[in-house]
């Protein structure tokens, strides 16, 4: 499995050590144990686990910008785990409002001893963090107009939105809110994935 991943990242431009690419195949690992019991991912295969959650998150990774993010309705740690191990000089808050979800990426920080990971079980429009956000995560969440609409709240002045979608959809742009515009659509190569994905990028105007 960790031979079959450093084949998958080989294919991009990210460099990954061997402690990284251990977590990342233990995540996986542990992915796919819960999964039995708690229903975590529709994905029941590691090996499609490696393409479809691994890859998929951390080709986001050169696009990060900054030292604290959150996850909203990160799930069971995606892209939020795979992005923390990738960059463990940076501070990810994950949150969820499903307990089970909570669970999970707590058993895999302590696992894993990855140190740079805060989950947090709370509805995104009831969290109230402390400081602002660089940039606020989501992956399969919402429409962006809803994720901006629940997440106004948690980036910097200078923060952004970051949505990883699928197909680039000029709709959803239609119908994002007076106050928030797209700045950058980038689009991602994920190795050996069937279909589009693209990193879209919001800011608050003005």
């Amino acid at each position: 499995m960790k031979q079959r991943l450093a084949q998958l990242i080989a294919q991009t431009d990210l460099e990954v050590t061997e402690q990284q690419l251990e977590q990342l195949v233990g995540y996986v690992g542990l992915l796919h144990k819960w999964n039995k019991a708690y229903n975590l991912t529709s994905v029941r295969d590691p090996d499609e686990m490696l393409v479809k959650h691994i890859m998929d998150s951390i080709v986001v990774s050169t696009h990060l910008r900054g030292e604290r993010f959150i996850d909203v309705g990160t799930g069971p740690g995606l892209p939020g785990i795979p992005l923390a191990i990738m960059n463990p000089d940076k501070e990810f808050t994950l949150l969820d409002s499903l307990g089970k979800r909570i669970r999970f990426i707590r058993q895999v920080i302590f696992e894993l001893k990855i140190g740079n990971v805060t989950p947090v079980q709370s509805r995104v429009e009831e969290f109230q963090p402390e400081q602002g956000f660089d940039a606020v995560l989501s992956r399969a969440f919402a429409s962006m107009n809803d994720m901006v609409s629940w997440c106004h709240h948690l980036p910097t002045e200078d923060g952004c939105f970051m949505a990883l979608k699928g197909q680039f959809n000029q709709q959803e742009v239609a119908e994002l809110p007076e106050w928030c515009s797209v700045s950058e659509v980038k689009s991602l190569q994920v190795p050996e994935l069937d279909g589009e994905r693209h990193l879209v990028i919001l800011t608050a105007k003005g």
